[in-house]
């Protein structure tokens, strides 16, 4: 008896000291944080216990994937002010939107957890991303998105994230990337043959952008980086489009330890995926040794500098997906921008004419940086649809952020997108299309910021707008367009900002002495 007792009284003691630590952590330790914020004056949606608020923030994103989206009938586009840039915010950011609105800029809300503290200040954003003290770290990501970046830079940290950073600044610095120049152009050229043959005799044409956009990406960053082409690599694109809705959904949910391994529908599905993709990597890398051995490539750097596959795989899923993302995303806003503002588009051309000369003339890297109006347009298409909408960071110890005292373990939301249409930042007409806004040096750095800035900034930043550049000179220099009337617009963010239902474009050829 003596002994049964012993064991009960050491249960209890087990159970007990459990549930004062599970007391301590979900109750008293979260009660505590929101309540030093409202000390603070910094309010937000009341935390529940274990998921937080993501269970509302699901629920935002949901209502405003049902919201109407804004077609644009032909005869009714300009009356209509067509793009309804006001509900960007609202539909790629609802749960900021509505709390903003209701608690102000700066808010607190809870993802499990983890207390996150919204934050829109130029300086503070400025202060906790060009951070190099060890303040504030990248915010571990869920290990269910690890399907598709793998442990590659976007979720490295340390001494190994160093490594890849060195390794990547060298394969796309801008000198290396002037190189890629001639290939890119191919690659446009051959998209533009495919579409001749697509008019055959008709004067005009429709085309969906976003699906020609992120196939041509694929084969640029596919020869630039890893010295293949589209073809080669189709398989493990097609495969990562796969995993976009998974991964997307792992993001917005509260990760409970363990449950990775639980064999699941969507997990086994996972597992497939990862599989699969990892097989195809190393079949096109090492199968066939194609780009191996071109020192201009990330490839070969990758390669030279690891001798574990497993790193150069996971380093490679991240630059197949982001590189085709971000440059196929940001050509196809520019597009339906340019679609929209014949004014604009004319612009562009002429300057293109005066610039590089018929359109019969290859571009040449010396002529990008005369391309001032393009300039121009790219930057506000990145300014009104940046490819990533927010960026996250943690507080790694207690700091201090303008006036608030900010507790250790605090992420830290920057909503990209907002701040991208403030109109304190930007003026009144912050919602409308305005490239010559860009004419002027920014008076805040951290009031744009579509690539990040800081030590963690978009490594491949340059590739994307010299593609971008080169891309719209062959378009616009071959073709005058206009939106088409089956196209709607419903931004999304699907890991990256992006249009629900494609596309739509009508192109019709310019004849050889500019008149279309």
């Amino acid at each position: 008896m003596d002994f049964l007792h012993l064991l009960l009284l050491s249960l209890l003691a087990v159970s007990t000291c459990f549930l004062l630590k599970f007391a301590h952590s979900v109750i008293w330790v979260p009660f505590a944080i929101q309540r030093h914020f409202k000390n603070q004056g910094i309010y937000g949606p009341g935390y529940r216990p274990i998921a937080g608020n993501s269970a509302e923030i699901r629920s935002l994103f949901a209502r405003a994937a049902r919201s109407k989206p804004k077609s644009t009938p032909a005869a009714a586009a300009a009356a209509a002010g067509f793009f309804h840039h006001r509900d960007v915010v609202a539909r790629v950011s609802p749960f900021y939107h509505e709390w903003s609105r209701a608690y102000g800029k700066s808010f607190l809300y809870w993802f499990g957890l983890r207390p996150r503290l919204a934050v829109t200040s130029p300086e503070v954003i400025k202060e906790v991303l060009l951070n190099t003290g060890g303040s504030f770290g990248k915010v571990r990501l869920n290990p269910l998105s690890k399907l598709l970046f793998g442990e590659g830079l976007i979720g490295l940290a340390g001494d190994k994230w160093a490594l890849h950073r060195r390794i990547t600044n060298q394969a796309f610095n801008m000198e290396r990337v002037k190189e890629w120049v001639p290939e890119i152009a191919s690659s446009a050229g051959k998209v533009l043959e495919k579409w001749e043959f697509i008019r055959g005799e008709r004067e005009e044409f429709e085309i969906d952008v976003h699906k020609e956009a992120h196939n041509l990406s694929a084969d640029i960053i596919s020869r630039t980086a890893f010295g293949s082409s589209f073809e080669e690599g189709r398989r493990i694109f097609v495969l990562q489009d796969q995993q976009l809705d998974l991964v997307s959904l792992a993001l917005r949910s509260v990760y409970v330890p363990g449950f990775r391994f639980l064999p699941t529908r969507k997990n086994r599905e996972r597992w497939r995926l990862e599989k699969e993709t990892r097989d195809s990597i190393r079949v096109l890398i090492w199968g066939n040794g194609r780009g191996l051995g071109d020192s201009r490539n990330l490839l070969t750097l990758l390669t030279s500098s690891h001798r574990n596959q497993d790193d150069v795989i996971d380093e490679c899923k991240t630059f197949y997906f982001a590189g085709k993302e971000t440059t196929a995303n940001l050509l196809t806003f520019a597009l339906l921008l340019l679609a929209n503002h014949q004014e604009w588009q004319e612009k562009a051309r002429e300057e293109l004419i005066r610039v590089c000369g018929r359109r019969d003339q290859p571009l040449v890297a010396e002529n990008l940086r005369e391309l001032k109006i393009l300039s121009l347009i790219i930057n506000e298409t990145l300014r009104m649809y940046p490819p990533a909408v927010m960026i996250m960071r943690e507080a790694t110890k207690r700091v201090k952020l303008g006036s608030l005292e900010v507790p250790a373990g605090t992420q830290l939301y920057v909503p990209v997108i907002a701040i991208h249409y403030d109109s304190e930042i930007w003026g009144g007409d912050a919602h409308e299309f305005n490239p010559s806004r860009f004419e002027e040096p920014r008076k805040h750095m951290a009031s744009f910021f579509p690539f990040g800035i800081g030590p963690r900034n978009c490594v491949g930043q340059n590739l994307a707008v010299v593609e971008a550049k080169i891309v719209l000179a062959t378009i616009i220099r071959s073709y005058s367009f206009v939106l088409s009337p089956t196209y709607v617009h419903a931004p999304m963010v699907l890991i990256s900002l992006q249009p629900r239902y494609g596309a739509q474009i009508v192109f019709r050829k310019i004849s050889g002495n500019g008149d279309s």
